[in-house]
């Protein structure tokens, strides 16, 4: 089924939503999800271009061009995903949810000003080690032409018989690019740009209410801030591993080779947060 929007969603009741859904959503190895496959589309959306410039400044990409950051379809898709996973049928709790990869295709330039269609769908629940995946697709398309996709995993714990995952082999340490010291604010100026205002991002106290000991960075910002760093190719594929939060205000390293790239804690035992690889597309 495919649901046509005059506009976004406004995010902040969605969320608040979803966290009073929550307590009555009991995941569990094998739930099922009727709404899987079905699309919600925005099909005349344009980018607010003041929400845009104050999204590249806070996460290190050049102001005043004609074109779209590669990771910015993902904030313009967040509240079309939100409303799904906020829904009553929705049998995830959006409170404990994790963002733990997205995988993003751009195959062509995104002008800013441009109109273009975008649809969300929940593409299927599927069991891991630690309990079940929401598979969620984002699309952004040109004349009917898909020109950017991308498809992000969300975790939500509960007790599986699955085997543990086997170790992976380990990799050569990355060389270190840069050292970055993180003000405390970074989770409220990227929640006022973005629109994702989850209390685990702004303030020490929302934070330890879900038990963090201090603010943590938003997911989205730190991969962000990374290809920001790295820079991509046009036609580009990347993927990104969330591996662990990162607490504001702290200091983290930035690291890369060609393909490769992490952000991690400082010293030689530091901490991986993210890691991923940027891959060009064949023209």
């Amino acid at each position: 089924m495919v649901t046509e929007l005059s506009g976004p969603p406004s995010l902040g009741p969605l969320l608040a939503l979803g966290a009073l859904r929550s307590p009555f959503k009991r995941p569990r190895p094998g739930v099922a999800f009727p709404g899987t496959g079905d699309r919600l589309v925005l099909p005349e959306l344009r980018v607010d271009l003041g929400r845009l410039a104050a999204y590249e400044r806070v996460c290190g990409f050049p102001t005043g061009e004609d074109a779209l950051p590669l990771t910015y379809p993902h904030v313009l898709g967040f509240p079309l995903a939100m409303r799904i996973m906020s829904g009553r049928g929705f049998p995830l709790p959006l409170l404990g949810l994790v963002h733990t990869s997205i995988e993003i295709t751009r195959h062509t330039a995104l002008p800013a000003t441009a109109s273009h269609e975008l649809a969300v769908r929940v593409e299927r629940l599927a069991p891991h080690r630690r309990g079940t995946e929401a598979v969620v697709v984002t699309e952004l398309r040109d004349a009917g032409a898909v020109v950017w996709e991308s498809t992000s995993t969300y975790l939500a714990r509960h007790p599986t018989e699955a085997p543990p995952a086997p170790r992976e082999p380990g990799s050569r340490p990355l060389p270190v690019l840069d050292e970055w010291r993180l003000a405390a604010d970074v989770g409220r100026r990227y929640g006022a740009a973005s629109g994702d205002r989850n209390p685990i991002h702004l303030h020490p106290l929302t934070a330890r209410l879900f038990g963090f000991p201090r603010a943590i960075a938003h997911g989205m910002w730190t991969v962000a801030r990374c290809l920001a760093a790295h820079g991509t190719p046009q036609a580009v594929r990347v993927r990104a591993e969330f591996r662990a939060p990162v607490l504001l205000p702290g200091t983290v390293t930035f690291a890369a080779d060609g393909e490769r790239f992490e952000l991690r804690g400082t010293g030689e035992a530091g901490r991986v947060h993210v890691s991923g690889r940027v891959d060009p597309l064949a023209p």
